[in-house]
């Protein structure tokens, strides 16, 4: 974990940025560098609880020795030897204390020169310093790379400001460009339009249909494996899987990523007017969707349950992370997204999540956030290269295709990086490694828009 540099060393005990693991990019978790000034700072008020008690005792040591002076005249040799020693111990014992001073003064000022340097940067972003020039693919859906679509949306504001000729101190009182874009208000403000009223959410219900009885993988690849099977033969569907385990039932939530309807806005929730309900409106309507389909499977109030889910169906996933309601009903342990855009939600404490993104994908860029670094969220970038296969559908971008993330989340399970491995493990912990499941899909439909007033 964070290493402190030994008593006398003369260096300023500074957390390491984690290494690259293979073609994985770690950041969060046990072995994050947040976690790693939380600890730092959590000892360096360990150690002014220590400097204190040492102080208390130097205070004493020299009183002892103060009370030692009218006898050293009896013995006059073993006197002075005793005073001697006293003083002496309370010396070192002051050494000690001073190091220990200058240990905590040292990781405190680590952190500030840690807090400067992240916030130096977010400002040089805000200036406009530094940010990524957004490019496109072959398909006009296909907007770049991760950290430049998240740089683009991050400072779309300042970018439309200036191209409408906005001087920047005038921007600056406007509030145009102060902070990062919020794509939520953008996407409601957008919603608010009568024209795009068919993006508004409207009540979404859960009908069950078919149960089966078989045996898959519970780890993340598993998982992620058996979505791609929901998403691909199915439309509408989402998946709930009860796990026995050591006599108690876990629930695994399984939601696809988004289906283009036609047109959008229609009765499959999973559409492109699901990305702005899960964007703008915090998945509000499917997440009552996800209780009903948990409470029609079965599960009872205050059982686990951990949510999977690929691109928009990772935001509706991590929304459950943070919904009162829902959190109120169940135990929410985990969350696992692959693809999505979920920088900007924050869940409750304790709620651990993995989240799996792609350098060459810009779907989870795009909501101009990072994920936080967290003790309990650990985020994986791929950076291998990805390539099409002939004869290979395009889609919004080759790395954004389930089977990519399925292959990163075997190396996950594999690594031995400690955010990985302490992930690995808690998800392990709760639903165990695999074995038979009982596994039901529901149907979720979108109400039907009311027909407008006063219209033919």
């Amino acid at each position: 974990m964070a290493e402190v540099a030994p008593i006398g060393a003369g260096g300023t005990p500074n957390p390491r940025t984690p290494g690259p693991d293979g073609t994985l990019r770690i950041r969060g978790g046990v072995g994050g560098i947040r976690f790693q000034f939380e600890e730092l700072l959590a000892g360096a008020a360990a150690l002014d609880g220590l400097v204190l008690q040492l102080q208390a005792i130097e205070v004493e040591a020299e009183a002892v020795r103060a009370a030692l002076f009218p006898y050293q005249a009896s013995s006059y040799t073993s006197g002075s030897n005793a005073i001697i020693a006293v003083g002496e111990s309370g010396r070192d014992i002051g050494r000690v204390r001073e190091q220990l001073q200058r240990i905590g003064n040292d990781v405190r000022a680590s952190h500030r020169e840690y807090e400067f340097a992240e916030s130096h940067a977010a400002i040089r972003l805000r200036m406009g310093m530094g940010m990524p020039v957004l490019t496109t693919g072959p398909n006009p859906l296909d907007l770049g790379g991760r950290g430049a679509t998240e740089g683009a949306v991050r400072d779309l504001t300042r970018i439309l400001a200036l191209m409408m000729g906005l001087p920047p101190a005038a921007a600056n009182l406007s509030g145009a460009i102060v902070g990062p874009t919020d794509v939520g208000a953008v996407l409601r403000a957008i919603v608010a339009i009568p024209a795009f009223a068919f993006l508004r959410p409207r009540p979404i219900s859960a009908s069950r249909g078919e149960i089966a009885t078989k045996s898959v993988d519970l780890s993340a690849a598993g998982m992620l494996r058996e979505l791609d099977h929901v998403g691909t033969t199915s439309e509408a569907e989402i998946e709930v899987v009860q796990v026995d385990k050591d006599g108690e039932r876990a629930w695994v939530v399984l939601i696809p990523g988004t289906q283009p309807g036609n047109p959008p806005g229609g009765s499959n929730p999973l559409d492109e007017a699901g990305i702005a309900e899960a964007l703008g409106y915090n998945s509000t309507e499917t997440s009552k969707a996800v209780r009903q389909a948990l409470l029609e499977a079965g599960a009872a109030a205050g059982e686990t349950v951990v949510a999977v889910g690929h691109s928009q169906g990772g935001i509706h996933a991590m929304n459950l992370s943070k919904d009162q309601a829902f959190l109120a009903e169940y135990d929410l342990k985990f969350v696992v997204t692959a693809g999505s855009p979920v920088g900007g939600i924050t869940p409750e404490a304790g709620i651990g999540s993995l989240h799996l993104e792609h350098e060459q994908d810009w779907v989870p860029g795009a909501e101009g956030k990072a994920n936080p670094d967290t003790k309990d969220r650990v985020t994986v970038t791929m950076t291998n290269p990805v390539v099409l296969e002939p004869g290979e559908d395009q889609g919004i971008g080759p790395a954004h295709k389930l089977s990519r993330y399925e292959e990163g989340a075997k190396l996950v399970q594999l690594s031995s990086d400690p955010s990985l491995a302490a992930s690995t493990a808690t998800l392990g912990g709760i639903l165990g490694a695999g074995g038979v499941v009982k596994a039901t899909r529901f149907k979720l439909t979108r109400e039907t828009p009311p027909a407008p007033r006063g219209g033919r």
